[in-house]
């Protein structure tokens, strides 16, 4: 991480300052209404969607219970101290998606009105007044998502940026730092380190994460959770990145960091804020051997140039399956990842490889509640039967494993020497949905490689590709403002034009199981050279071609209108932001 010098204090220290008078009132995320109607409350006249119930009816409450059977006091004391970090990286995130959001969300917590409630709980969802799955329009106010969310002044675009760092090269490096504010100072723009910007927020999470340390019997995650704490103070996660993947098969772990750039749909480089507390499942966790065997052999199999799949012998791929008794920040709104790959950075995946996650107690939340209701509906009925819990998850461990597969860093980028490049910087804001898309595309791929070795059995392949197509169905009903839902809707849309998929008269779909092993083998090979080249012209004109929801598709989603989107976790400990 490089350091930079910042000359213009003043500015700096009011942006600090007026981080630190944000509201410190603990807020739980509402289940029902309490407190007196006379404080707090919408104004009447606030222009609120009409259909809130129907929009809250696409989220199914699950409870994700805090098991303590098999920990000691101290352990339960542990897994307490991360979660009271954990909140304070919430607090961080709704001013990072919408700050205004979160105004609104504090000033109806004592409200008794019922449509104040379900306003709030939506709020929640989405951490902001943009709706995830209606391609993120308000639905609350009137105003436009701005593409920069809170990383940017809100009518700066691209463009200016662009023109900006052309003029003032010296100034692109910290611009473009996956861990800046930017903001104007006068005529100038200005990037606010978060260490800075969120020190009344960081300070307390690094003391908490110091405390839990000293509460862990093991000494390599305590390591590690004393240099995550210094991480947060000075933004360079890279040491404890590289202590993080060098843990073995530790039974408590966390995700602490502003990993993911989802967030920022202006140049696609700003990280949000993510936690997760996790406790192994060791049964679950001793299925990963597979996988981890045959990782460099799948990345020499992919098709690209051998020169851009640099060789993954020798690198570390730890595994983990995880039950998940809390998260925060971008983890725990709108979207409900079910497995995660860690850190992003290409120099740790160089140097130490990727950290896969799979979050066992989410996962079957998703399959129970979403996939399988789907499939039985849109699928044809044979091909339906055959998706499967394990069908799906394999296909998550193939597409967590292919995040860190294929090209490191881009070959170009336009307006730079050849040389390493940052695909996330080459590719800019489309870069979060392309990555999905390749992770799908190549894990399908590497998991027809381990059948076609006999890693797995030959019997299993169609059921992987039965779990893959529902999984796309459940998917593609987020709509193309979030990445996985561009990723998918992309994917569905290809695979349907080479014939891998077709819907029938009664509007059901089918997969042609001849066709699909070579389509979806030609998809990752576009993918992974789209990344290779840093092309953005490339993917943004791929994916404005494939994208669109075709109207037979709309049609068919009628018939799931009633099945939830997704999951809205319940967790055993409060939620709350500050």
């Amino acid at each position: 991480m490089k350091e930079f010098s910042w000359t213009h204090y003043g500015p700096v220290l009011f942006f600090i300052l007026l981080m630190s008078t944000f509201g410190t009132a603990q807020q739980k995320k509402p289940r029902a209404m309490t407190g007196s109607a006379a404080k707090g409350g919408a104004p009447a006249d606030l222009k609120v969607a009409a259909d809130l119930g129907q929009r809250l009816a696409k989220f199914q409450h699950v409870r994700m219970p805090f098991q303590t059977a098999g920990l000691s006091a101290r352990e339960q004391q542990l897994v307490r101290k991360l979660v009271e970090a954990c909140g304070y990286l919430e607090s961080i995130y709704w001013r990072q998606s919408d700050a205004e959001g979160l105004t609104l969300y504090q000033s109806l917590a004592s409200s008794r009105n019922l449509r104040d409630g379900k306003l709030r709980t939506y709020l929640w969802i989405n951490a902001s007044r943009f709706d995830l799955i209606d391609q993120d329009r308000p639905f609350v106010g009137t105003e436009a998502v701005p593409p920069g969310r809170g990383f940017y002044p809100a009518n700066l675009t691209r463009d200016q940026v662009e023109q900006y760092v052309k003029l003032h090269p010296e100034q692109k490096a910290a611009i473009y730092n996956q861990f800046t504010i930017v903001r104007w100072n006068q005529e100038r723009l200005e990037a606010v380190p978060y260490h800075i910007a969120f020190r009344a927020f960081l300070e307390p999470a690094a003391n908490a994460l110091r405390a839990a340390a000293k509460l862990s019997d093991d000494a390599a995650f305590a390591k590690f959770l004393q240099l995550r704490a210094d991480a947060l103070l000075s933004d360079d996660y890279f040491p404890s990145d590289l202590a993080w993947l060098e843990l073995k098969n530790p039974k408590f772990d966390i995700i602490f960091a502003p990993y993911e750039t989802y967030l920022d749909g202006l140049l696609g480089v700003k990280g949000s804020y993510g936690a997760a507390v996790m406790v192994r499942n060791e049964r679950e966790s001793k299925k990963l051997e597979l996988f981890q065997k045959y990782v460099p052999q799948i990345q020499d199999a992919l098709p690209l140039a051998a020169e851009d799949r640099p060789s993954k012998q020798g690198l570390e791929t730890p595994m983990e399956v995880m039950d998940t008794p809390f998260r925060a920040g971008d983890l725990t709104h709108g979207y409900q990842a079910v497995a995660d790959n860690l850190p992003n950075d290409p120099r740790v995946h160089e140097q130490k490889g990727s950290k896969k996650l799979f979050f066992k107690n989410f996962m079957d939340a998703r399959v129970n509640y979403i996939i399988l209701p789907v499939a039985r509906k849109l699928m044809e009925p044979k091909q339906a039967a055959k998706v499967s819990g394990e069908g799906y998850l394999l296909g998550t461990i193939m597409h967590e494993i292919s995040h860190g597969l294929g090209p490191a860093f881009a070959r170009t980028s336009p307006g730079t020497s050849a040389g390493k490049v940052s695909i996330r910087e080459a590719i800019g804001p489309g870069f979060s949905g392309l990555e999905e898309a390749k992770a799908d595309a190549t894990g399908m791929f590497g998991l027809k490689w381990l059948v076609d070795h006999d890693a797995l059995p030959k019997e299993k392949l169609e059921e992987y590709y039965a779990s893959y197509v529902g999984g796309l169905f459940r998917t593609v009903r987020f709509g193309t403002a979030e990445a996985h839902g561009q990723a998918e809707m992309m994917e569905f849309n290809y695979l349907s034009e080479r014939g891998a998929i077709r819907r029938n008269a009664s509007g059901r779909y089918s997969i042609d199981y001849e066709k699909i092993p070579g389509a979806v083998a030609d998809l990752a090979k576009e993918l992974l050279e789209i990344e290779a080249t840093g092309d953005r012209a490339r993917a943004e004109n791929w994916f404005k071609k494939y994208d669109t929801m075709p109207e037979e598709l709309k049609a068919s989603l009628k018939a799931v209108a009633s099945v939830p989107v997704d999951i809205d976790p319940v967790f055993s400990f409060a939620e709350r932001v500050r």
